[in-house]
């Protein structure tokens, strides 16, 4: 039984060990190609001035140089793909600027005459015009704002009236109901004494 124990435990710390070593390989980044070269050339046995390599190794690391390989490629095509798009846009940009710029042009040419109301005016005349304008909407918008505030006094007084007049109501209504009930009493005292 102890034996069994022993082995159990053998067995556990070497199957832990293990799963520590898989997770630190896992854990550390592929080697670069050159360092994959230069591991396989030390690991090669030597004959003579040769190196003799495994079959086996050089063919998986032709795999991987070629899947490295094919991967670059791809990320070229998409370098020129996306340059070549850049360049498309940047032609584009080029043919809207050389527009734009005549249009600025034509717009430069004529930024010294306003057109107001179908009319050609000078940028003085218009601008007086637009003050007065804006003075006449000031004017409007400060009498506006003056009658506003007025009425809505009015109508603050208006709602303090009624709630003054509200609570004398509810005042005089609460006397005369003590009033009534008052008078229903003396009234039934009464009727209770005639009738002793």
């Amino acid at each position: 039984m102890n034996n069994i124990l022993k082995l159990s435990v053998t067995f556990l710390l070497c199957f832990f060990a293990l799963t520590g070593i898989r997770a630190q390989d896992s854990v550390q980044k592929e080697p670069t190609i050159n360092e994959q070269f230069s591991e396989l050339i030390e690991n090669a046995n030597n004959y003579q001035e040769y190196k003799v390599v495994k079959h086996a190794l050089l063919l998986q690391l032709q795999k991987k140089t070629k899947v490295k390989i094919d991967g670059l490629n791809k990320n070229i095509q998409q370098l020129e793909d996306s340059l070549s798009a850049k360049q498309n846009r940047i032609e584009k940009l080029n043919h809207s600027l050389s527009s734009t710029q005549e249009d600025l042009d034509l717009v430069n040419s004529e930024k010294n005459n306003i057109q107001f109301l179908g009319i050609s005016t000078d940028k003085s005349t218009y601008q007086s015009i637009m003050w007065g304008v804006v003075f006449v909407l000031l004017i409007i918008l400060l009498f506006f704002i003056y009658k506003f505030k007025s009425s809505n006094a009015a109508t603050r007084e208006a709602k303090q009236n009624l709630q003054e007049c509200e609570a004398e109501f509810d005042d005089y209504k609460k006397r005369a109901l003590e009033k009534q009930q008052r008078l229903g009493r003396q009234l039934q005292d009464e009727i209770n004494r005639n009738k002793a």
